[in-house]
């Protein structure tokens, strides 16, 4: 009974983790001219490679964790990704004004969603996953 329950929470969190980057990759891939200027804004290096990076790290990395395919590396994609991120869009403690607490807020958000997928990459996909299909 525990390991169903401990099964079915590893699912949700799977699936909770996977949800923000599938809704986000679908707005950067449909509106990519708009996400280049977003990397501008944030300073990312080389902004239209790290669009593509962000669309492939979101869309096909964030869908496989969603349906439990490759895990683990897939959950450590994600921690790199993420810690990324935080580290190049918000930097709170570059800025001033009303807009550092928005960032602070963001990159502390950022830092426990690395928490999360640190966590999935440990404890892998659970029994309901293509993963366990696979025998992985």
């Amino acid at each position: 009974m525990e390991n169903d329950i401990s099964d079915g929470a590893v699912l949700a969190a799977r699936l909770l983790l996977a949800a923000l980057f599938l809704i986000f990759a679908w707005r950067k891939l449909t509106d990519y001219s708009g996400t280049v200027r977003r990397m501008v804004q944030d300073g990312a290096p080389l902004p239209v490679l790290a669009s593509a990076i962000a669309i492939f790290v979101e869309l096909p990395v964030a869908f496989a964790v969603a349906v439990g395919a490759f895990t683990r590396p897939s959950a450590m994609l994600l921690v790199l990704y993420t810690l990324g991120t935080a580290l190049i869009a918000h930097h709170y403690w570059t800025v001033t004004g009303e807009n550092k607490v928005d960032s602070m807020e963001s990159f502390y958000k950022n830092l426990s969603i690395t928490g999360g997928f640190l966590l999935l990459y440990i404890t892998g996909a659970g029994k309901y996953s293509i993963d366990t299909v696979l025998g992985m």
